[in-house]
């Protein structure tokens, strides 16, 4: 290495890299890294360790990861947090995990303000960003339907994805199932913590029957209400991205929207929604998804028990039925008995 001192101290014919200038070594080595990898580079010595926890090397990492947050308001929010862009990195990646968790999260501390940043990936290169501020303190978002649309209708045009031909309805949607990737960042400014609330992979790929439309969902399991057996013991954040187009065509992604349901499929409104997310921001429990596959194992688990739950309510229904049926019959006969032999 031409960069190496010539009076290094070499051990076993290695150079030591001590012997490497700093600036050569964050400039031109460790800032072709990406995050993971800098990461693991840390854990190998103090030295590395000091050298890798600049943080320019973590703010170029975060703004080339997710687009959505190179926003000098979000820079400003993030140099908040305890360790800058390094922290934001380590909250929002890996992704969350998908198994549901205990959350305990007093409604006193509701997150007053939320920034959503999105970021939609084909084939790994990005072909949407956006950033969203939500203030979350007013009576009218927290008693309205938790629900935010993150693509401007102005913006479809923009995002066309070139479709190649395909034999074969399901492997159309396999190819755009293993091509188009989400990635959805929650943060809260006041904690100075965030998440990535992403399935990153989607858990769920339809075509609707009308209008050929094909919905991708990328969701997240979450644990809601603690008492077992309530509609909300489990809670999907889900992302729902609709695509329009026709095979050997473009097709544009024309919707980005992000919705939180229950077991029985309805929508949570938004100070349900902000203890969730309030929760799973604090825990900033996460767990890595190398193949993204956990996260659709996850979902249709949730799946299976709401239609467990559907069942079971229509068994319910259907016997609370008979009941009154059976006692409107008796009553019925009785008073018919009670006048004849009267």
């Amino acid at each position: 290495m031409n960069t190496v001192n010539s009076t290094a101290v070499r051990q076993g014919g290695v150079a030591s890299i001590s012997a490497v200038h700093p600036d050569v070594f964050q400039f031109h080595i460790l800032a072709r890294l990406d995050g993971p990898s800098l990461a693991s580079l840390a854990c190998v010595s103090s030295q590395l360790h000091a050298l890798s926890t600049e943080d320019h090397l973590w703010r170029n990492i975060c703004s080339s990861t997710w687009p959505s947050v190179n926003h000098p308001r979000v820079h400003q929010i993030i140099s908040t947090f305890p360790s800058g862009h390094h922290s934001f990195f380590s909250d929002s990646f890996p992704f969350p995990d998908s198994r549901p968790s205990k959350l305990d999260v007093n409604s006193s501390t509701l997150p007053t303000e939320l920034i959503f940043a999105v970021d939609v990936y084909y084939q790994n290169e990005i072909i949407y960003s956006k950033l969203e501020e939500v203030d979350t303190s007013s009576s009218w978002y927290l008693c309205s339907p938790f629900r935010f649309d993150l693509l401007d209708p102005k913006d479809c045009a923009s995002i066309a994805i070139k479709c190649s031909n395909g034999s074969e309805d399901d492997t159309w949607l396999k190819q755009k199932e293993e091509n188009l990737s989400l990635s959805l960042i929650v943060i809260d400014p006041t904690r100075k913590r965030a998440v990535n609330m992403s399935s990153r992979r989607a858990v769920s790929v339809q075509r609707h029957w009308l209008t050929g439309d094909v919905h991708m969902r990328f969701g997240t399991v979450l644990s809601g209400d603690k008492r077992r057996g309530s509609a909300r013991e489990w809670v999907e954040c889900g992302v729902v991205v609709t695509c329009c187009g026709k095979e050997g065509g473009e097709m544009q992604v024309r919707e980005v929207s992000m919705v939180m349901e229950d077991m029985e499929g309805k929508g949570l409104n938004g100070k349900d929604s902000l203890v969730i997310l309030g929760g799973i921001i604090g825990e900033g429990r996460k767990k890595k998804e190398r193949d993204g596959s956990e996260g659709k194992v996850k979902y249709k688990e949730f799946q299976e028990r709401k239609r467990e739950r559907k069942e079971e309510k229509q068994r319910k229904e259907r016997l609370l039925d008979l009941v009154c049926i059976t006692v409107g019959v008796a009553g019925f006969l009785t008073f018919w008995s009670a006048i004849l032999f009267k």
